[in-house]
C-alpha cells in the first residue's frame, strides 16, 4: 500500500516536469534558447502568489469549476495500473470508468468556459465537445480492445497481465490499438494538430479559450489538472502498450517507467514540431482514423486471432 500511495504521488509531482520537458524540447529542435525542465513549478508558485480575479458576469460555477476539473483526474490516478511489481492496486476499473471520470472533468471544463459570459469562452467549450464527442468512443473501444488482449477487463489487471505474458500472437491487434490511443493521448491533451496550447489566437484556441479569464489559484488548479491529464494518458499508454519493466525491483521500476513517460513525452514534442495544426473542420478526420484504427484492433482480434 505505501508504494501504491508513493507511485501516485510520484506521479502527480513530475506532471509539471513532463508538460515543460516537451516545451524545453521543442525549443531545442527549434533552435531556439530553452526553457529550464523546471518551469512548470515556477509558473505553479507565481500563481499561487498572484491575485484571484473573478468576473461579476460569473456565478459560483467559477469558483467551484476548477476543483471538479482536478478531482475525477485525481480519482483516476488511482485506478492506473501499478508501477511496481507486488504493489497494491485496482483491479476491477474497466475502460468505461476511466473514460466517464475524464469525461467528467473535461464537462466541468466546459462549464467553466461557458460561465465566464464571455464569446472566447462560450468558443472554446463548444471546441471543447466537438472534439471530446470524437474522443471517447475511440477511447473506450481501444482501451476495451487492449483488456481483451490481455484477458481482464479492469485496467490495472490489464496492464500486470501484459507485463507478465506479452500477447505476441496479437502483435497486429496491439499495434492497431496502440496508433489509436496515441492519437486521443494528442487529441484529449489538447497538442498539435489538434490544439496548441500555447496560442491565445482566437482562430485556433479551444483549451486556452476555456480558461482565459481565469487568474491566481482557480488557473494553477486548472493548469495541475492538465499536466495530471497528459500524466493519465502517457501512463496508460506506458502501461498498456509499452509493458516491461514491472518485474525488476522498485527503484528499478520507478526509474524505467519514468523513462519511458518521458520517451513519450520526447515522441510528443517531436510530432509537434514536424506537425501544423489542422483546421478544426479536419480534426474529425483525426480521430476518425483512430476510431478506425479502434475497430481494426477489435476486428483483428476476433476475426483474424492476430
Amino acid at each position: 500500500m505505501i508504494i501504491y500511495i508513493v507511485s501516485i504521488i510520484l506521479l502527480v509531482l513530475i506532471s509539471p516536469l513532463l508538460l515543460s520537458y516537451i516545451k524545453a524540447t521543442k525549443m531545442v529542435l527549434l533552435f531556439k534558447r530553452p526553457i529550464s525542465i523546471f518551469q512548470g513549478y515556477r509558473n505553479f508558485s507565481k500563481l499561487m502568489h498572484k491575485e484571484t480575479i473573478i468576473s461579476e458576469e460569473t456565478s459560483a460555477i467559477t469558483k467551484y469549476a476548477p476543483f471538479l476539473v482536478l478531482a475525477p483526474l485525481i480519482v483516476v490516478m488511482f485506478f492506473l495500473p501499478p508501477l511496481v511489481h507486488g504493489s497494491y492496486y485496482v483491479s476491477f476499473v474497466d475502460a468505461f470508468t476511466i473514460t466517464g471520470l475524464i469525461s467528467l472533468s473535461t464537462f466541468f471544463l466546459m462549464l467553466l468556459g461557458l460561465d465566464s459570459a464571455s464569446a472566447f469562452g462560450g468558443m472554446g467549450s463548444s471546441r471543447e465537445a466537438f472534439i471530446s464527442a470524437l474522443v471517447e468512443p475511440a477511447m473506450v473501444l481501444t482501451i476495451f480492445s487492449v483488456s481483451l488482449m490481455a484477458g481482464n477487463l479492469g485496467v490495472g489487471q490489464a496492464g500486470v497481465n501484459l507485463a507478465e505474458h506479452f500477447p505476441k500472437e496479437h502483435m497486429a491487434s496491439f499495434l492497431f490499438a496502440a496508433i489509436s490511443f496515441f492519437i486521443l493521448l494528442i487529441a484529449e491533451n489538447g497538442r498539435i494538430p489538434v490544439d496548441n496550447p500555447e496560442t491565445h489566437l482566437e482562430l485556433t484556441m479551444v483549451h486556452e479559450a476555456m480558461i482565459l479569464d481565469l487568474t491566481g489559484v482557480y488557473l494553477a488548479i486548472i493548469e495541475t489538472a492538465a499536466s495530471i491529464k497528459f500524466v493519465i494518458f502517457a501512463s496508460l499508454f506506458a502501461s498498456l502498450f509499452m509493458p516491461f519493466g514491472l518485474e525488476f525491483a522498485a527503484p528499478i521500476a520507478f526509474l524505467i517507467f519514468i523513462a519511458k513517460l518521458f520517451l513519450i513525452a520526447t515522441v510528443v514534442a517531436l510530432l509537434e514540431v514536424n506537425t501544423a495544426k489542422l483546421r478544426l473542420f479536419k480534426i474529425p478526420n483525426l480521430l476518425g482514423l483512430s476510431i478506425v484504427f479502434a475497430f481494426l484492433s477489435l476486428i483483428t482480434f476476433y476475426v483474424l486471432g492476430a
